[in-house]
């Protein structure tokens, strides 16, 4: 064997790479010196691209079949050193086989409240968590932006970003929504596809992008969900002589299955339901308070004056105009469900704006 035959048969002739770690996004294939011997093959699988770096420029991207590394399917190579020389000698280069299949059950939550003005509970906060997938799109923007020189890119290493992205956009689209908090969860699927819409923007300058998106909870605060939670039982208790009856039956039941004085306690709880029911027919606390009469209706006022209309006015606004002299018995005044308009004075609510002066003081007063 001639010297040449054993150096040419020292360099690799088959470049291929099978990932078992379901994590590993990116892995450069290592050989000592980085020399590629021409006409070696190159297999690159379904879900991965090959991206190609010649003295630290991205030569060419492969994506899935079988390549044999020569001129003719290398076109973008035929520039590069080693090349004019007979089409023999091996060339430097690195080779990074880039994952492009889905990453799947990534996980994103936020670490604070999202802050909002509801309709309903007024200013609120809320939490929210769920599930992502990523995929690369453009291994060679992916690699160029990311990865670096890094011999194996790994989703943990990225992950951390991608969900401060996620975390900001969900708090943005949630905040400007509007949707009221307890309607949230039937428009998840609405919002989920808004978020992963905004997140997909800053990802695509990564060469990656979002398949899926999903919101599992949109939570309040404890405390607001605990009074949330006594607003909801007042709701179905309805009644509430009706509930305290409940209360009363359930604590007789209760009672009676006590091992220890069963017989007692059944007929304490007994005697208690039968006290709570007289009380609850008497009128008091325990009875149906009377309804308070509605509260009166103040009218506000407009006044006609040289074909032209002021107002509104409230009476107390009328009382010192009439005080200052602006306002006048014969003044035009309307209000809201007044048949056309009236003087003032023939207006029993307004008439007694205009007082009648007293007389002057006795002699020697």
């Amino acid at each position: 064997m001639g010297i040449f035959d054993f150096l040419s048969g020292e360099f690799i002739d088959v470049i291929h790479w099978t990932d078992d770690t379901r994590d590993t996004m990116v892995w450069r294939f290592e050989r000592e010196g980085h020399e590629i011997k021409y006409g070696a093959k190159l297999t690159v699988r379904e879900g991965q691209a090959a991206v190609f770096v010649h003295e630290g420029q991205l030569a060419d991207v492969f994506t899935p079949g079988l390549y044999m590394l020569e001129t003719n399917n290398m076109p973008v190579l035929t520039t590069l050193q080693h090349w004019d020389h007979g089409f023999k000698s091996p060339f430097k280069s690195e080779i990074y086989f880039v994952n492009t299949t889905r990453f799947t059950d990534l996980k994103w939550g936020t670490k604070n409240p999202i802050m909002l003005r509801d309709p309903e509970f007024g200013p609120t906060r809320l939490r929210a968590y769920g599930t992502y997938s990523i995929r690369v799109t453009d291994p060679a923007r992916f690699l160029v932006e990311i990865v670096g020189t890094d011999g194996e890119f790994t989703m943990d290493e990225i992950a951390f970003q991608i969900r401060n992205i996620i975390v900001q956009e969900v708090s943005r689209v949630i905040a400007r929504s509007g949707i009221p908090v307890l309607d949230m969860a039937a428009n998840t699927a609405d919002l989920g596809r808004l978020i992963a819409t905004e997140v997909s923007k800053p990802l695509a300058a990564y060469g990656l992008t979002l398949p899926e998106f999903y919101i599992e909870n949109i939570s309040l605060p404890p405390a607001v969900e605990k009074a949330l939670d006594k607003r909801t039982s007042m709701g179905i208790a309805g009644d509430l002589g009706r509930f305290m009856q409940y209360s009363a039956a359930e604590t007789m039941t209760e009672a009676a299955q006590a091992p220890a004085g069963g017989g007692m306690a059944a007929g304490l709880g007994a005697g208690m339901g039968m006290a709570m029911g007289a009380q609850m027919a008497q009128p008091g606390p325990w009875g149906a308070a009377p309804t308070p009469p509605p509260l009166p209706v103040e009218h506000v006022w407009h006044i006609a004056e040289k074909g032209q209309t002021r107002g509104p006015f409230s009476k107390a606004a009328l009382g010192r105009m009439a005080a200052e002299g602006s306002l006048g018995r014969d003044t035009f005044v309307w209000t809201a469900g007044q048949d056309g308009w009236k003087r003032a004075e023939d207006i029993t609510e307004l008439a007694q704006l205009f007082t009648v002066a007293p007389p002057p003081p006795p002699p020697g007063a």
